[in-house]
């Protein structure tokens, strides 16, 4: 627990601000761009660098500034008119308690772990439905699938029924688990984090499914792939899902 304790010391040093109406969607812009910078970095590296283009998964697609503004200003746009006041609602009718001990690490790893379980199945069937339905799938998510080769900032480049709907799968996961706000917090980085990396469009020898053994994980190379071709790999992280419904196709 010390490690940690040290961690939530540092944290709640900060209650004025933890506690602030507009601390969830600073916390969550900043994440956010935090992750998908660097790799919008890496496009603009990699398109001079045979080194790094040879990770890119689709060497032949960058984006443009033409692509990656549009992608910035929705994100803002969300963050300020949709993800605000929904965060603004919350902390009025549920107030965050800052409890004195951190959380055990062996807790934080398995909430973690299952509200990433949970959030993957979540996930799935709302986007096996909005694929398999036409109207769904025209209405709410094509937005999404506007870029067949994705970068970083495609991650949330949707609608706001998409936006929410997730928002309220990766929000309401934690609260059924009982996690502790430290643990919520690190469930929401590594979710963001994953999901930027998916959407990445690069395939590292460190990448995430590489680490997970026995092809449990898809990584980016599994969502990449379901950009391209429309019709397989549903489900954001893991694989045994499309597994299991004969929706998965290896990349």
């Amino acid at each position: 627990r010390l490690c940690l304790q040290s961690l939530w010391d540092f944290v709640t040093a900060q209650e004025p601000l933890i506690k602030s109406p507009f601390f969830p969607v600073l916390f969550s812009f900043t994440a956010y761009m935090a992750f998908c910078l660097p790799y919008i970095a890496l496009d603009f590296l990699s398109i001079r660098l045979p080194d790094l283009r040879k990770y890119k998964i689709q060497p032949q697609s960058y984006p443009s500034l033409g692509m990656i503004v549009p992608c910035i200003i929705q994100s803002v746009y969300h963050h300020v008119v949709l993800i605000f006041p929904v965060t603004f609602l919350h902390w009025y009718w549920r107030p965050m308690n800052l409890p004195v001990l951190a959380p055990e690490l062996p807790e934080v790893l398995l909430q973690v772990a299952v509200c990433l379980l949970l959030f993957d199945f979540e996930y799935f069937l709302w986007h096996l439905l909005h694929h398999k339905v036409p109207w769904l799938y025209k209405t709410f998510h094509k937005v999404h699938h506007k870029h067949v080769s994705t970068f970083a900032l495609t991650t949330q480049y949707s609608s706001v029924w998409e936006l929410l709907s997730l928002g309220f799968f990766a929000a309401i996961n934690p609260l059924l688990l009982g996690c502790h706000p430290l643990t919520e917090m690190i469930f929401f980085l590594v979710n963001i984090g994953l999901s930027v990396e998916d959407h990445s469009g690069y395939d590292f020898p460190w990448s995430t499914h590489r680490l997970v053994p026995f092809g449990l994980y898809g990584g980016a190379p599994h969502h990449d792939l379901h950009h391209l071709k429309f019709k397989s790999n549903y489900a954001p992280y893991f694989t045994h899902w499309d597994k299991l419904f004969g929706t998965f196709t290896e990349p």
